[in-house]
């Protein structure tokens, strides 16, 4: 799919992130998709809440004036966090625009964001079964940890 655009989230956009946050939730073959009302938990409210602050970026895929997909990061204390200067990330698709190259291309456009503003590094979680999982290791995160579940990556923005 080509036809579509990246760009920054704008100011009253905000509150779609509960949705990509909902969308980001990995649900491996099988099992049923939690309720919507998931993404009230702490755990996940640490990725949107009060969203917009100093440290917060978000880019959407949009396509025909509807926004398809997200990336968002922010310094906080999350699944993928690693310390308290470099920003975890989370990204999601709607599953109708997955698998066409729309995540790798949202990922390269966050991924030069925090260059050009001058972070190091980037973090994230990411479930082992994931197939984004090969998308992060193309695009130069490395496993620093894990558990039974989940890969901790980083990428090194300052190669």
């Amino acid at each position: 799919m080509n036809d579509y655009i990246i760009r920054p989230l704008k100011n009253d956009e905000y509150k779609i992130l509960d949705k990509f946050l909902y969308e980001a939730i990995f649900i491996p073959d099988g099992m049923e998709k939690p309720e919507f009302s998931i993404i009230e938990k702490p755990e996940l409210q640490v990725y949107i809440e009060n969203f917009g602050k100093k440290d917060d970026y978000c880019l959407f895929a949009e396509t025909e004036n509807k926004i398809i997909g997200a990336v968002w990061v922010r310094i906080m204390d999350d699944y993928g966090h690693i310390d308290n200067n470099i920003p975890s990330l989370a990204i999601s698709l709607y599953s109708d625009f997955r698998g066409q190259g729309i995540g790798t291309a949202l990922l390269e456009s966050m991924l030069s964001m925090l260059k050009s503003e001058n972070y190091e590094k980037v973090s994230l979680s990411v479930q082992k079964e994931n197939y984004a999982y090969r998308m992060y290791r193309k695009a130069g995160f490395e496993v620093v940890s894990e558990n039974d579940g989940e890969y901790i990556m980083v990428c090194n923005l300052q190669k």
